[in-house]
């Protein structure tokens, strides 16, 4: 078997990333930003997430709005991203936020973002609201990227159906990419990166045993071909986040991310390696 060809194997994952993280190689910056959606630590506070994020030696996060309620004053929603910045933790976004038809509704949304210093919004907008989000994100040149649900999302089950949305939109309308709830739709995540390009802007990460809301295990544990995901990510040179949604543990999620995240990072090592 060729190297090339044992890199696809479990085994060979698994080997290649004790190799990698063995090597002076594996002290080289990933190319692939992996870190955190916010979400998985909502029993938390911010505080205290990002003492976790620290311990876990995740310098990558996507806010959900129980760590940055977009109620907060600008100057709260300033201090709490000044947290991050101290503790070594690059803000690469926020959301999901949901956006109804309202102009008024919208722009507090894309005001809060401004604040914040949203690289990317990942948003979840009603259809009839894209041409008024399209309109915000040329007004405040924030790119926005739509995030799927699954198969219960009527408007957005997977990536492909918001990108039926936004094709002849401007470009800085894109694309987030729950992997989870794409395989529970019925779309496979690999061959999705290759048919949405560029407009792939963000992923949210979580393995599922089956194609059932139910089945969520730590990455690595289930049905996502990861490797093959990660060599497509790193084919198109992928500036995105690459961030962890662990959903499940919510109390105690602590060893659960960390095997996550550990077999992510295995991965990355791996591919970039070869």
């Amino acid at each position: 078997m060729s190297r090339r060809a044992f890199l696809g194997t479990a085994a060979g994952m698994a080997a290649a990333s004790l190799l990698a993280r063995e090597s002076p190689a594996s002290s080289r910056p990933r190319r692939l930003k992996v870190g955190l959606a916010s979400y998985t630590l909502r029993k938390f506070s911010l505080d205290q997430a990002i003492d976790m994020c620290r311990a876990m030696d995740v310098h990558s996060i996507t806010l959900k709005d129980v760590h940055l309620p977009m109620t907060a004053t600008p100057d709260e929603i300033r201090a709490a991203v000044g947290k991050l910045g101290a503790a070594g933790i690059k803000l690469m976004g926020g959301g999901v936020i949901y956006m109804k038809n309202d102009e008024a509704a919208v722009r507090k949304a894309f005001d809060y973002a401004k604040t914040a210093g949203f690289p990317l919004i990942v948003g979840a907008p009603d259809p009839d609201a894209v041409p008024l989000v399209e309109r915000f994100v040329r007004e405040y040149d924030i790119p926005l990227a739509i995030h799927n649900h699954g198969p219960e999302d009527k408007a957005y089950p997977a990536p492909l159906d918001a990108l039926k949305l936004i094709k002849d939109r401007d470009r800085r309308l894109g694309l987030c990419m729950d992997v989870g709830h794409t395989v529970r739709a019925g779309a496979d995540p690999v061959r999705t990166v290759a048919e949405v390009g560029d407009r792939l802007m963000d992923l949210h990460v979580k393995d599922l045993r089956a194609a059932s809301s139910e089945s969520q295990v730590e990455v690595g544990k289930g049905i996502v071909d990861f490797p093959g995901l990660v060599r497509a990510l790193h084919q198109r040179s992928f500036a995105g986040h690459v961030a962890l949604e662990y959903e499940i543990n919510e109390d105690h999620p602590e060893v659960g991310i960390r095997e996550s995240l550990a077999y992510l990072r295995g991965v990355v090592d791996a591919v970039e390696a070869v």
